[in-house]
């Protein structure tokens, strides 16, 4: 618990798990309040930015740490077990809103709680993974703003086309144990034929047989990947991307984390975005709303980003418009 962290999310930096007193922090006649936080998985080197930009939210809305807002952060980087010991550890601080990034985290929070407002960002297919009722009217003590709808993965296909129009085979490395990457594909299959790709499903959990499976894969010539949006596809983000390198395979990802560490391009909603409009569900809820009258929302902002290095060492020259078109070029 690093007092140092919370004290730097003050100044604009990321707070790390910390405790403050309430009463001592708040100023009389003012009631304090408490929003806990839990992010799962491993390695998202953009959490700093993300909280930030859900504390610097708050604040324009009237909220201020140590004033009348108390915030718990909790990472947890373990697996399953950490996820589930963090969610019964927020839950026992009885924090008046649990705000969550990823599916992952989720089905420990509802284990441990139906009552405790909670609000997701980050979450593929809230609905097919039994969090909400429905996008409109989410029902229970959950409600948020979903990753992206799921026409973005036909885009995923259409993109890798265009940067590598020699392109027509596909390898799409989806999470088999998540309903959104059964979803993916499903779309991703949908598209194939219009651009003259075929197909084919690379299970993401399987990181032991990855390697030998991609390389089977470029064997065959104009062979592409595709992968597709799941915390596996972030946590070995840097086993995918030095494997794609290393067999001189054209990538796309789903999130700005991706082409930072080397791969070609991504395609994806915002996720610091989503965390800054996370803040109004949060004052809404602390301010007496129900999640159950708060519709589930998606992304408002994607973006595309392209790593030009990469480009250049795999010997592709990226075409105009599709550079003229990305929201940010890593030189």
């Amino acid at each position: 618990m690093r007092r140092r962290d919370l004290i730097a999310a003050l100044g604009g930096a990321a707070a790390a798990p910390a405790l403050w007193p309430l009463a001592a922090r708040a100023q009389q006649g003012e009631r304090m309040r408490r929003i806990a936080v839990l992010a799962g998985g491993a390695g998202d080197e953009d959490r700093q930015e993300r909280n930030t930009a859900f504390v610097q939210a708050l604040q324009n809305l009237g909220w201020t740490v140590g004033r009348n807002v108390q915030i718990d952060y909790r990472t947890a980087s373990g697996g399953l077990d950490a996820l589930r010991r963090y969610a019964a550890e927020i839950v026992a601080l009885a924090p008046d809103v649990i705000l969550t990034s990823g599916s992952v985290s989720m089905a420990p929070l509802l284990r441990a709680t139906r009552t405790i407002p909670i609000v997701f960002t980050n979450v593929a297919d809230p609905v097919g993974a039994g969090f909400v009722k429905s996008l409109s009217k989410p029902g229970g003590n959950v409600t948020g703003f979903m990753q992206a709808e799921y026409d973005l993965s036909g885009k995923w296909l259409e993109l890798l086309k265009q940067i590598v129009p020699s392109v027509t085979r596909a390898a799409v490395l989806r999470d088999p144990e998540d309903t959104a990457g059964i979803g993916q594909f499903a779309v991703i299959q949908s598209v194939a034929r219009s651009v003259g790709v075929e197909v084919s499903p690379i299970n993401v959990r399987d990181t032991g047989e990855l390697e030998s499976i991609v390389a089977d894969f470029a064997r065959s010539p104009n062979g592409g990947l595709v992968v597709t949006a799941s915390a596996p596809a972030t946590i070995h983000r840097k086993l995918i991307i030095s494997t794609a390198a290393r067999h001189k395979l054209p990538a796309i990802y789903p999130r700005r984390l991706h082409v930072a560490d080397g791969g070609l391009m991504s395609y994806g909603s915002d996720v610091v975005d989503m965390n800054r409009r996370a803040a109004s569900y949060v004052d809404r809820i602390l301010k007496g709303e129900k999640p159950i009258d708060l519709p589930v929302q998606a992304p408002t902002r994607y973006e595309l980003v392209i790593n030009l290095k990469t480009a250049q060492a795999l010997g592709i020259t990226v075409p105009a418009t599709l550079l003229a078109r990305a929201d940010d070029v890593i030189e």
